[in-house]
């Protein structure tokens, strides 16, 4: 393991210079194809990957940005070709040809839209790699999760004789907003997992493993687009339809939805813009929201009584709206059997610390419950493994930032689950 450790901070640093948002990972998907391509992997890219039930697909503004920087940095035409139209994200496999289990893991690629911190405190500003995009920015780890990924990987190549059954590793596109997993899932890529194990770095001492969780967050991501008509605000205001005070009236009573009894529930309005100008009755506003909850349920519960909300307020103030799903993430939990399988296979471990005997529950949400959920309909066992490091700040801050012998501490986990497994 010790070889790889400089190799894994120098993919971390290469991927955290250049952040792409999701479904725009275009430069990302080409590194990770060109440190792929020399092992043994089948690599699949493009509409290969994910189905055509793509959620929260950027503008095509945001999408020209991004493209164009991949354009610039000198990204393979070729590639970019198969990448074009938010098809980005990759699938490797390794069938060794040999009988034995499925395994598959998860790593996510993308960025946040997130001003890095030029601070002189700040690790990746101090030494080189912060984002060169102002405005973007690896704020969640996911530059890491995917130098993990790519050091699974060497790792599977370099033992490649010594193993049995297949392997696939999926390095996927917008988690953030819980947009990608669903459109990967529907592709087939995890119907035949035998094992499935994502991951996340996390805030805990560094060389902590916590085996799985016991629950993550259902949410529901909506866009809302109030619709009315303009008028003159003095002269002849009672001619408009007033789409700003439908949505203020909505974020107000959204937020009024009543907790539920059986779990935890989440509703926040996170954004709203409306309006053209002091003297003009609005004629348009638009909102974006989320619900979450403790289970798939509970988040129903929130999101059916904000879609009803948000259509009572419009009739009421005479105005049009439309309601678009641009996210979503179902609650899931880890197999209790991986509570066993992590301890028994990193007691030997000379960089793991200590492995937790218990899971945790993720006061977030996270669409690799959509892969967990297959796998396990299946008949086979899933987990979502939490790495520990300290962090200079939280997740999705300016100055976040982690630990990066965490990366090490991560693959060797890993791979140690990956042989422990091979001999069930």
């Amino acid at each position: 393991m010790g070889k790889l450790q400089n190799q894994l901070k120098k993919w971390r640093r290469d991927l955290h210079k250049r952040p792409e948002l999701g479904w725009c990972e275009y430069q990302t998907t080409a590194y990770i194809y060109h440190v792929l391509k020399p092992l043994c992997f089948t690599l699949y890219l493009g509409n290969e990957v994910s189905s055509k039930e793509k959620m929260g697909v950027p503008s095509a503004e945001v999408d020209c940005l991004h493209f164009k920087r991949a354009e610039e940095a000198g990204i393979d035409t070729k590639l970019l070709e198969k990448m074009a139209g938010n098809q980005t994200g990759l699938v490797a496999t390794f069938d060794t040809g040999k009988a034995g289990k499925h395994m598959a893991y998860r790593f996510d690629i993308d960025a946040l839209p997130i001003f890095e911190s030029n601070d002189a405190s700040h690790l990746p500003a101090k030494e080189g790699f912060r984002s060169i995009y102002d405005g973007h920015m690896h704020a969640c780890g996911h530059d890491g999760h995917t130098a993990i990924g790519l050091g699974l990987a060497q790792l599977i190549h370099e033992n490649r004789n010594e193993l049995n059954g297949v392997f696939t590793l999926i390095f996927q596109p917008a988690e953030e907003g819980v947009r990608g997993a669903k459109a990967i899932v529907e592709k087939g890529w995890l119907d035949h997992a035998d094992y499935f194990l994502a991951g996340h770095i996390m805030g805990q001492p560094l060389g902590t493993v916590v085996p799985g969780v016991a629950s993550a967050l259902a949410t529901t991501k909506l866009n809302v687009t109030f619709t009315g008509k303009s008028a003159h605000a003095g002269g002849n205001p009672e001619e408009g339809r007033n789409a700003l005070l439908a949505a203020a009236q909505a974020t107000v009573q959204l937020h009024s939805i009543p907790p539920h009894s059986q779990g935890a529930t989440r509703l926040n309005v996170g954004t709203f813009h409306a309006g053209s100008g002091r003297n003009i009755i609005a004629d348009r506003a638009e909102l974006e929201l989320e619900t979450r909850g403790e289970t798939t349920e509970l988040n129903a519960y929130m999101a059916e009584n904000a879609k009803r909300i948000i259509r009572h307020t419009a009739e009421a103030w005479g105005v049009d709206y439309t309601l678009d799903l641009v996210g979503e993430g179902i609650s899931a939990k880890s197999d209790p059997e991986w509570l066993k399988i992590v301890k028994r296979a990193l007691a030997a471990s000379d960089l793991v610390q200590e492995v937790s005997d218990r899971y945790e529950a993720i006061g977030g949400s996270e669409d690799a419950t959509f892969m967990m959920e297959r796998v396990q309909q299946r008949g086979g066992l899933a987990t979502y493994l939490l790495y520990g490091s300290t962090l200079a700040e939280k997740h999705h801050h300016p100055l976040f930032d982690y630990d990066e012998r965490v990366l090490e501490i991560a693959v060797d986990s890993l791979w140690r689950l990956t042989a422990q497994l091979q001999q069930s």
